[in-house]
């Protein structure tokens, strides 16, 4: 952790709720898919003075002065994230996820174009397309959905819903999907059809850095992520594209959307894109996808079904109707043991979202605190037991401590 002692004197609210937090996180289990630890490196660098600086523009392009070293950080978070990805072009400034999308469709497409991605209670993500949200708002959007038998993509069908609605953008993404997509099938639908490929993969980026995933190039047009999930850093974005793009997508980022970037958190995207390129980094993201593929089997022998029976990367969609309890049930009693997730729609589904079908589960953050396969079946095995008796508050209670004893062998930021 970084030092807080000024922070304790100065604001000792704060400082104590910051200190609850690390002990939750220290002391359960944390299986949203979306979530991870980030090293020790990439907290200093957020935590840095870099915060203080104003950096409108870009690399040798800025409306203030003195960034002469701003210039450099932001430079080889640039070149970094190139060499990373295998990318002609790169944009560090994009402050998360959805931003990065909107920057691209604000960059390529005009309002009421239309838009394709995988439909949002199907796995997709609401910056594809949802009706609730600006890309669904601004755009003409359609979607594309999962087989209703197997649950997963069919390729044939996506080219025949992409043949008729001809979209300007069309996009290989998901946010609750478990199987791997296809990058180069939906970049050859789009060619055939006249569309930029783009590709968000946000949830799979460290699979795909770790080679335990397609990657999108170099196939795709445009690749966005976040930086944090699989990829193990600060919580941002990221633009990668084809050199013929990057113009027309930093325009859009700066000054079409953003302001001054937040060049801490860049110079923090700098060192995990740094850490992400180390054999190490390829080994930890090859046990993510380990330890899901125990941990779905387990769940399995414990009864519970899987969309689409299994998984094939960090993430997995559980549908709980034979277990006789809602999503949003099964969440608040794992979150009294001491097991965080988060429910989930489940594809075709016949409940709310707000309390639905699903839990989600995912296995990034307990991967970076060392657990391996063996641990999975015990993880496996105290789900099952809330799940099982999800109204015995003592049970949840001991649960709840043997987590938490559980958790002393694979301690966060030791140091």
């Amino acid at each position: 952790m970084v030092n807080l002692e000024s922070l304790k004197d100065g604001d000792p609210e704060m400082y104590n709720l910051i200190v609850k937090e690390t002990s939750r996180q220290n002391s359960g289990l944390e299986l949203i898919p979306s979530e991870n630890f980030v090293s020790k490196a990439v907290l200093e660098a957020m935590g840095s003075i870099l915060t203080n600086k104003y950096a409108e523009g870009y690399p040798g392009k800025r409306y203030y002065g003195g960034n002469q070293y701003i210039d450099l950080i932001e430079q080889i978070a640039i070149d970094r994230a190139k060499s990373l990805f295998g990318a002609e072009y790169a944009n560090v400034q994009p402050n998360s996820g959805s931003p990065a999308n909107m920057a691209v469709y604000f960059a390529l497409m005009e309002p009421g174009d239309k838009l394709m991605g995988l439909e949002l209670s199907q796995g997709g993500h609401l910056t594809h397309g949802s009706p609730v949200n600006f890309s669904g708002k601004l755009y003409s959007a359609s979607s594309y959905s999962v087989d209703k038998e197997t649950e997963m993509i069919d390729m044939d069908v996506v080219r025949k819903y992409a043949e008729k609605e001809k979209p300007k953008i069309l996009l290989s993404s998901t946010t609750a999907y478990p199987r791997e997509l296809d990058f180069k099938e939906f970049s050859e639908i789009a060619k055939d059809i006249g569309a930029i490929s783009m590709a968000d993969i946000a949830h799979i980026a460290g699979l795909v850095i770790g080679k335990v995933h397609q990657d999108p190039f170099p196939f795709t047009d445009i690749v966005t992520t976040t930086t944090h999930k699989t990829l193990r850093g600060p919580r941002s974005g990221l633009i990668l594209c084809k050199e013929e793009y990057g113009k027309a997508i930093d325009k859009a980022v700066f000054p079409g959307m953003q302001g001054g970037p937040h060049e801490h958190i860049i110079a923090a995207k700098a060192v995990c894109f740094k850490e992400a390129a180390t054999p190490e980094f390829s080994e930890y993201a090859k046990q993510i996808v380990k330890n899901a593929k125990k941990l779905s089997e387990s769940l399995i022998e414990h009864g519970f079904r899987l969309v689409t029976g299994g998984t094939d990367n960090h993430l997995i969609l559980i549908d709980l109707t034979n277990k006789g309890i809602t999503g949003k049930e099964a969440q608040n009693s794992l979150d009294e043991a001491g097991i965080t997730t988060n429910r989930n729609t489940i594809p075709f589904e016949p409940r709310s979202p707000f309390d639905p079908s699903g839990l989600r589960l995912g296995t990034p953050a307990i991967t970076s605190r060392g657990m391996k396969e063996s641990e999975m079946e015990q993880v496996a095995g105290w789900i099952n037991r809330v799940i099982e008796n999800h109204g015995d508050s003592s049970l949840k209670e001991k649960i709840r401590e043997e987590i938490r004893e559980f958790c002393k062998e694979f301690p966060l930021y030791p140091e």
